[in-house]
């Protein structure tokens, strides 16, 4: 063989191993394939995007999710590879000031415009949103059909936003999520060989806490969650914050950790920026200047994942090719936030502050407000006294607020967590979103011994009355 060209592309490969990483991208494909792995273009993309929340005070959740899809969209991922669950009744709701749009930030566009009615109402529920993970039609109970029907060398990605507690995430009906369930579902789609790698982005109060001590490594999944294991997410553009929603709307836009992960996606080349420089972007602006209006973003699983380029999960909107990435956030938190459990109250405090004196509307705003803070002084009480009968008034105090070391997971045994919770809804109605709160209080019972005949008894003796309002509904609780 001639020695020359050995010579010269020897030469040509030194050369390109010495230039910057940018200028990997713009090679001629023959010589950038020596550098990069497979056109990622070739494997699908697949995304689930779930709010599992309904009511015009949860707002927010159904407006990240449609945001989520329209950047899926720009990014090219097509309509069939999308599955998007949301309840619905927020566009058209009464009390949205305009009608059939959805904004996700106080000057944002449209996003409801196209987002498909894949599962709406009550179809938003576990079951269908398991059998879309496992790709498995046969286990649906209504909605249109899709699911992530993925392959081998596939990517997936999946957002849920809604309210949660230690250990489980909302539904709008019964029964709500339990971690234990979504971590089997996930070890089941790994099992079944069809995906490259997973990625999961989980807005949600006490969100650590579904995968902390439970998604092992190995399965090829990475994931962000909007707090640890032991606080609050937050709401934002909120009534009252600076920047504020327009002053038309009497409830929050958006969630901080989704928004950040979204406004910073809308305006990057994702081509180039990998998971990992999303999450630390994401976690400065969420935590925002470590005061009492933001939360820790946390990632589990494969962490090596995270060195990924967001393209390979999101696709990347052509119109940001140019864009060079700068290692600091230009994206200002707000100036201060939601909690996630008092977004209701915001919503209802508006409404009354706003409507004219002696109005129907102020009447009607007023009961909301009244009925809300009456189931939780309700919840509060209930499980005050139930710790109080099982363990006495020292210990029963300091059982309710304990908290297991990091790392751990939240319960030994799941099945009795959920028994107990379904005992104590029998005797004291739904714990409903705010009540969820409580549920690390629940799995402190199990892990001292308790059993259901004796959760039955303090229960019982607890709760010999339930306020007569829509939130101590069992249709809002965990019971099946």
């Amino acid at each position: 063989m001639d020695r020359f060209p050995i010579v010269f592309l020897i030469a040509t490969l030194l050369t390109l191993v010495s230039a910057a990483r940018d200028d990997f991208l713009r090679l001629p494909s023959e010589a950038s394939r020596f550098f990069q792995p497979p056109a990622t273009d070739q494997a699908t993309r697949w995304a689930i995007l779930i709010a599992g929340s309904n009511g015009y005070w949860n707002y927010r959740h159904q407006s990240d999710v449609c945001h989520a899809y329209q950047l899926l969209r720009k990014g090219g991922l097509k309509e069939e590879n999308i599955v998007v669950f949301m309840y619905d009744d927020i566009a058209f709701n009464e009390e949205n000031p305009r009608p059939g749009v959805i904004i996700n930030s106080p000057h944002g566009n449209d996003v409801y415009e196209g987002v498909p009615k894949d599962y709406v109402g009550d179809d938003v529920n576990v079951n269908n949103f398991f059998a879309a993970i496992l790709g498995n039609k046969s286990a649906l109970t209504g909605g249109s059909g899709k699911v992530v029907d993925s392959g081998p060398n596939d990517h997936i990605f999946i957002y849920y936003t809604d309210h949660g507690g230690p250990g489980v995430l909302g539904m709008p009906t019964s029964p709500y999520l339990y971690a234990s369930d979504l971590i089997e579902v996930l070890k089941k789609k790994h099992a079944s060989g069809t995906y490259k790698s997973l990625v999961f982005y989980l807005e949600a109060c006490e969100s650590g806490s579904i995968f902390e001590g439970l998604l092992p490594e190995g399965l090829n999944i990475y994931a962000t969650t909007a707090a640890n294991a032991k606080e609050s997410s937050w709401g934002t553009y909120c009534p009252g914050e600076y920047p504020s929603p327009p002053p038309e709307y009497e409830t929050c836009l958006g969630d901080l950790y989704s928004v950040s992960w979204m406004e910073d996606s809308d305006m990057h080349n994702l081509r180039t920026e990998t998971l990992h420089q999303q999450y630390e972007l994401v976690k400065q602006r969420t935590i925002n200047g470590n005061g009492m209006y933001g939360s820790h973003v946390m990632q589990f699983g494969d962490i090596e994942l995270s060195m990924n380029n967001l393209f390979l999960y999101l696709g990347s909107n052509p119109a940001n090719d140019n864009f060079t990435f700068v290692d600091k956030n230009s994206l200002v938190p707000p100036s201060k936030a939601v909690n996630q459990r008092d977004a209701d109250l915001v919503h209802f405090w508006d409404k009354f502050r706003k409507a004219p004196v002696g109005s129907s509307r102020k009447i009607v705003a007023e009961k909301q407000l009244l009925e809300a803070m009456s189931h939780r002084m309700h919840i509060d009480d209930s499980m005050k006294l139930v710790g109080k009968l099982l363990f006495g008034i020292e210990k029963g105090s300091e059982l309710l607020s304990s908290i297991r070391p990091a790392g751990q997971p939240l319960v030994d045994d799941w099945d009795c967590l959920k028994t107990l919770v379904r005992t104590f809804e029998t005797h004291c109605g739904s714990l409903s979103q705010y009540g969820m709160k409580h549920m690390r209080s629940f799995a402190n019972f199990c892990n001292a011994g308790i059993q259901k005949e004796q959760m039955a008894e303090a229960s019982a003796q607890a709760c010999v009355s339930i306020p007569a309002t829509p939130w101590s509904s069992l249709h809002r609780g965990f019971s099946a």
